[in-house]
């Protein structure tokens, strides 16, 4: 494994574990909201899948993309 995939093992397993405490028992305020979670939780399945295979990259897609819906639904009011 280069360097390049070392650095990307390393902050996809920071983000994700930062990302499962975060998601912890977060209620959406409507159905909207309620949908996102249900993409977010998908990213994060994703996320988990593509680290099992050791694809890195799209690990780490994945948890970027998981993160972007959590602080949209934050910065929208969307969830307790």
């Amino acid at each position: 494994m280069d360097k390049t995939q070392e650095a990307l093992e390393l902050e996809t397993q920071k983000w994700m574990e930062k990302l499962k405490k975060e998601t912890s028992g977060i209620k959406a305020k409507g159905m909207k909201a309620a949908g996102q979670i249900e993409n977010m939780n998908a990213y994060i399945s994703d996320c988990r899948h593509f680290q099992k295979q050791g694809d890195w990259i799209r690990a780490f897609e994945a948890c970027v993309y998981a993160w972007g819906i959590l602080e949209t639904l934050k910065h929208l009011d969307m969830i307790e």
